[in-house]
């Protein structure tokens, strides 16, 4: 018996212009996109924060505080002609220094672990400009990375998974209707403190400060009390229309994170390309023979002394950095450059001795990595956090639409956020 002869292949059917327009509306308005991703860009920066305020911690004074080179009068000089914003511009005394340094030690260490992610992540935003902005001459390049991304952060759903927030959104799920009449006391208290600080801060605001910071701030904070009320006594059709705004809030701003990380791999790559040592490959060589960016000598001699190593990592950086924004919607190429790019700043931190320009760098570049990679490094993560403190492991539910705690609604993640996000916007 003869088996039938192929028929021609059907066409593809073409969705109406309207119909994708509708699907993109839908997608960007029911959920935030990159769940995972933005968790890993929280955790990545929230640690890159946290460890220079650490390692730095002898140094403070000499650097943002009282005792450093740039005064407190250069330093009011200069923000009354740039309205930076910076909270160490109240005052000039010591004790006043400790607590504003103390609080962002804080804010980065509970914002890595996801506590009350919506609050903290402005406290974190407050700490890290008013520290930055007061030294504007001190950082590696990796302080701008912070400074922007710290703003992002507080319009980013980033507590949807591996965080605090949503164990107690789960663990409130599980009881169900036994919790629902339950007021957390912590959230109010937080936010009332905030309010605090933030009638203060308006009343400093002739000092430091540009009025958006301030509208930004009060928005935030006006926001967040909205969205406890709505949560509390009006959990239906206002709690979606919230969901909807947050969302859209996410998603934009993450669109923001993703061109801000491929301009700066853009403008720097296309930079070095109008540089003659990076046209004749000679580049990396000359800053591996600097006293100050050699914390091992003898592996910074062994490179340079090789010409090809040297030639192949100047060609190999240009390349990545000016190819990588081209390949977002080809997901093999960009995963290879993702990870290049990676170990280019691994690279940077061991031979040049910059690990905080290094971390922030890479916890940029998470952004763009694929959602089964984080969910699997995620799993292996909590298998071995369950080991080490020999507990049954319990398996985390992914983020749904619609469901939140502290820090709302939980959204779906796509293939990657850089795909996801970016496949949605041009429909």
């Amino acid at each position: 018996m003869t088996a039938p002869l192929p028929g021609p292949a059907a066409a593809p059917v073409r969705v109406p212009l309207d119909r994708r327009l509708a699907r993109a509306a839908q997608t960007v308005t029911s959920r935030a996109l990159g769940p995972y991703q933005t968790a890993i860009v929280r955790i990545g920066f929230a640690l890159t924060w946290l460890f220079f305020l650490v390692r730095e911690f002898p140094h403070r004074h000499e650097m943002y505080g009282p005792d450093g080179p740039w005064s407190f009068e250069l330093a009011r000089r200069l923000i009354g002609d740039n309205r930076a914003f910076t909270v160490l511009m109240w005052s000039d005394g010591r004790l006043w220094f400790e607590v504003v340094y103390g609080l962002a030690v804080v804010a980065a260490a509970l914002l890595l672990v996801g506590w009350h992610t919506r609050a903290v992540s402005v406290v974190f935003m407050v700490g890290a400009l008013s520290l930055q902005n007061r030294s504007v001459f001190l950082g590696d390049g990796g302080d701008n990375v912070v400074h922007l991304v710290s703003i992002y952060l507080t319009l980013l759903r980033c507590g949807q998974v591996w965080s605090l927030d949503a164990r107690r959104a789960a663990r409130r799920a599980a009881r169900g209707e036994a919790a629902a009449g339950r007021v957390e006391l912590a959230g109010p208290v937080l936010w009332v403190v905030l309010g605090g600080f933030l009638v203060a801060a308006t009343w400093f605001s002739p000092v430091t400060g540009e009025w958006w910071m301030y509208v930004l701030l009060w928005v935030l904070w006006l926001g967040q009390g909205l969205w406890w009320l709505v949560e509390q006594y009006a959990p239906g059709e206002p709690r979606t229309l919230l969901d909807v705004l947050a969302n859209l809030t996410h998603n934009a701003a993450l669109t923001v994170l993703m061109a801000e990380v491929c301009l700066i791999y853009a403008t720097a790559g296309w930079y070095k390309i109008q540089g003659s040592r990076w046209q004749d490959g000679t580049a990396l060589f000359y800053p591996l023979h600097l006293d100050y960016f050699t914390p091992w000598p003898a592996l910074s001699e062994l490179l340079a002394s090789s010409g090809i190593a040297v030639m192949l990592l100047s060609y190999g950086t240009v390349i990545v950095q000016v190819a990588f924004p081209f390949t977002l919607f080809h997901r093999k190429v960009k995963n290879v450059l993702l990870v290049a790019m990676m170990l280019e700043h691994a690279g940077i931190a061991l031979l040049l001795g910059l690990p905080a320009f290094s971390l922030a760098m890479i916890a940029a570049d998470a952004v763009f990595l694929p959602t089964v990679f984080l969910v699997w490094l995620g799993a292996r993560v909590a298998r071995g956090r369950d080991r080490l403190l020999r507990r049954t492991p319990a398996a985390e539910p992914p983020p749904r639409a619609g469901a939140g705690g502290e820090d709302g609604g939980e959204g779906a993640g796509g293939k990657s956020g850089g795909e996801d996000a970016a496949r949605t916007l041009v429909g």
